[in-house]
């Protein structure tokens, strides 16, 4: 088992409820421009994109490098009505278990592992991969929230986002100097910051730039694995994304990179703080496969 840290919480005070979603079908916006996108050389492409069920990338997997653009690993779900599906994407948080209730997997057990869509329209599962050959299109899947209103109760500094408890207490941390700090795989630099700035912070992903393939060498950021915790440097999320010195923000890689300019891996943010309250430190397995235990 995953050690857990000792950082005190309001766990307690938490309600868990029940949201779910149906399997999502993969969709482009209508014509005239598309199928086709543009990449960030200005060359038209045609590729799968998010949503519905991906057999063969899962969580744990290199998040640069697949002929995709910006996919989710294992099964997008959403809700059809945009309120239903706004509250579903708000109250799933990262962490929360799963269970497929409709079809030929029913019975099977998840994690949400994410949050991305255009416009936070959809919640990201892992189903273990054998699974995911017996699942199809509109499959129900129901998720235990749980997290929404989890504070740091020592550290109030922070705003926690989407997370669960069972995920934070799984995070490695440290208390020193009056500020936590938590194990990430990679820091990335505000200036890498991409799609998603501005937009709210309760749901959805920012996804980090990566046109400059050299720059990612050099910081070592290529080798990213879905999954994997990272920090974004002088980020302050709290209520929408934007640039501010000494703010970091934490999050999860949820979906892999794209041509597009601008949107590199998504990244779903877990927490987030102003003013120097949040730290992190290099920790290189700080993934979700082994924060959570996932079965592949």
């Amino acid at each position: 088992m995953t050690p857990r840290n000792t950082l005190a919480t309001n766990e307690v005070d938490l309600v868990a409820v029940s949201v779910a979603g149906h399997v999502a079908h993969p969709g482009f916006p209508g014509l005239p421009a598309e199928p086709y996108r543009l990449a960030a050389d200005g060359t038209p492409f045609l590729l799968p994109t998010y949503g519905g069920i991906v057999y063969n990338v899962s969580v744990g997997d290199r998040a640069f490098g697949w002929a995709a653009d910006c996919i989710h690993p294992g099964v997008s779900i959403r809700q059809a009505d945009d309120m239903r599906n706004r509250g579903l994407n708000v109250f799933a948080c990262v962490g929360n278990r799963a269970r497929v209730m409709t079809g030929g997997a029913a019975g099977t057990g998840g994690v949400v592992t994410g949050k991305s869509g255009r416009f936070s329209e959809q919640v990201i599962v892992h189903i273990p991969r054998e699974a995911r050959t017996r699942m199809a299109v509109g499959d129900q899947v129901l998720i235990r929230a749980e997290g929404v209103g989890l504070i740091l109760t020592d550290h109030p500094g922070v705003s926690l986002k989407a997370i669960s408890p069972g995920l934070l207490a799984a995070l490695p941390a440290r208390e020193e100097d009056g500020r936590v700090a938590f194990g990430v795989v990679a820091q990335i630099p505000a200036h890498l910051v991409g799609a998603g700035l501005g937009l709210t912070s309760e749901g959805g992903s920012l996804h980090m730039q990566s046109t400059d393939r050299d720059l990612l060498a050099e910081l070592g950021l290529h080798r990213l694995r879905l999954g994997d915790l990272v920090a974004f440097e002088d980020t302050d999320s709290r209520y929408n994304h934007g640039y501010l010195r000494g703010a970091r923000a934490i999050g999860v890689v949820a979906s892999t990179d794209g041509p597009r300019a601008g949107y590199g891996p998504g990244i779903a943010i877990l927490m987030t703080a102003p003013a120097g309250q949040l730290g992190s430190f290099e920790s290189p397995d700080a993934n979700l496969v082994h924060l959570l235990e996932l079965e592949d």
